[in-house]
């Protein structure tokens, strides 16, 4: 069993999604996380989730957002993500490539994000892209000031500098379908140096498909052909890439583990 730990499937069209839904299940994605961008469409991913058994959600503002509409308070987001079917906070972090909000307004948003996903008790997913200095740097800062908290920097394609400053401060680390690009041999000996315990897989859907889906639209299903690949890097069979990374979203989303 897979489980597509960011995707967004509120991207897709509503009519679709059973069809969407239904492929993922058939390639042995058998749960997916949709990931909040704004604030204000909780409601939407929360009643997803509904609809869908299978599909969890988080509440957050990505980086591209943060200056769109003030920021929610802590206490906004924490109470959102006491709903059962809310796992986390974000997509949350900085975005230097693009730089669609000033950067200052970035970083106010990702610290502001960090207290309320420990405040909650929820891991918070992280977006870096070109600003590998500054996640690192604020990262240590709030663990620091503010003491520990749970975090995934997903769709990791960033520096292993990066990656080793998130993973010391007990963070997990995601790859999506970048890892199968024929120009990330590097990404591919980060992903064959992670500590086992701290991988997880994703598809970033609908964005970054995979090889041999490169070029069209991104999907849950295809999340088999990243594990796939991990699993190459790391020298084990798919099926361990699935058993170990399911276990993996499981201990990082707490929310999530079975009921006993």
């Amino acid at each position: 069993m897979l489980i597509d730990s960011h995707c967004h499937l509120d991207y897709f069209r509503t009519e679709e999604l059973v069809d969407v839904v239904a492929r993922a299940h058939a390639a042995g994605v058998a749960e997916m996380v949709t990931i909040s961008t704004r604030f204000e469409d909780a409601a939407k991913l929360v009643a997803l989730t509904t609809e869908f058994t299978d599909l969890w959600c988080t509440v957050g503002v990505h980086p591209h957002h943060v200056a769109e509409a003030p920021l929610p308070d802590i206490e906004a987001l924490v109470a959102h993500a006491a709903h059962p079917r809310v796992i986390g906070i974000g997509e949350a972090g900085l975005d230097y490539f693009y730089d669609r909000a000033p950067r200052d307004v970035q970083q106010d948003g990702f610290r502001l994000q960090i207290r309320a996903a420990r405040a909650a008790g929820v891991p918070l997913a992280i977006h870096a892209r070109d600003a590998d200095d500054d996640v690192a740097r604020i990262l240590a800062e709030e663990h620091g000031e503010g003491g520990p908290f749970a975090f995934l920097l997903h769709c990791f394609s960033s520096t292993r500098a990066l990656a080793e400053a998130g993973l010391a401060l007990g963070g997990y680390i995601s790859f999506s379908g970048i890892l199968t690009f024929p120009k990330s041999q590097t990404l591919r000996e980060i992903a064959r140096d992670v500590p086992a315990e701290r991988l997880l897989v994703e598809t970033d859907a609908p964005y970054l498909a995979p090889v041999p889906h490169r070029g069209k639209r991104n999907e849950p299903a295809f999340v088999a052909h990243t594990a796939s690949v991990l699993a190459e890097c790391r020298g084990v069979s798919p099926a361990s890439i699935a058993t170990l990374t399911t276990e993996n979203f499981r201990r990082l989303f707490t929310k999530t583990a079975p009921r006993p």
